[in-house]
């Protein structure tokens, strides 16, 4: 009778012993998702909470942006840059990050070629050349566009297995 009323809590202590070790992982927030000048977490989805600026690819949240802008500072808060006036000029900013290999950069210009945007021809290949070229230099963004393309079959030949790989 000992044995298994035994046998019973060990199998419940293994259990929450795995329960431990899955949710203790993945809890950290990738560093993109804090803003470049208060290193605050951005809120999700955040898109909604910040933006990424053409000039420099770092990611300033809402918060920083209206405080530089009472402080009348219409450049960028983070490296003092004049914003972009037009499409051509934002678009050459981030050629300019992509020519020095700013995994950011080449992760951003493949989601303006994903979508048509920029003034961009919508080009689904170079869109997947420039992820793989970002997901080679450490970006988990492009690892992750990568991963959707791949297991939909948007863009590319579906590939379920290399789709997972990529979110791993």
């Amino acid at each position: 009778a000992h044995r298994k009323q035994h046998k019973k809590a060990c199998k419940q202590r293994a259990a929450e012993l795995k329960d431990e070790q899955l949710y203790s992982q993945g809890l950290e927030r990738p560093e993109g998702d804090f803003c470049s000048i208060c290193t605050l977490p951005i809120p999700i989805p955040t898109e909604d909470h910040a933006g990424i600026r053409a000039c420099c690819m770092k990611m300033i949240c809402n918060g920083c942006d209206l405080a530089a802008e009472e402080r009348s500072m219409f450049d960028c808060p983070f490296c003092r840059t004049p914003y972009p006036g037009n499409e051509a000029n934002a678009l050459a900013m981030i050629q300019t990050r992509v020519e020095k290999k700013d995994p950011t950069a080449i992760n951003y210009l493949g989601k303006k070629y994903f979508f048509g945007d920029l003034g961009l021809q919508k080009d689904m290949r170079k869109a997947v050349e420039l992820w793989t070229e970002a997901a080679e230099l450490g970006s988990l963004d492009a690892h992750y566009e990568l991963g959707h393309r791949y297991y939909d079959g948007d863009g590319v030949e579906e590939d379920k297995p290399r789709g997972i790989r990529h979110w791993q």
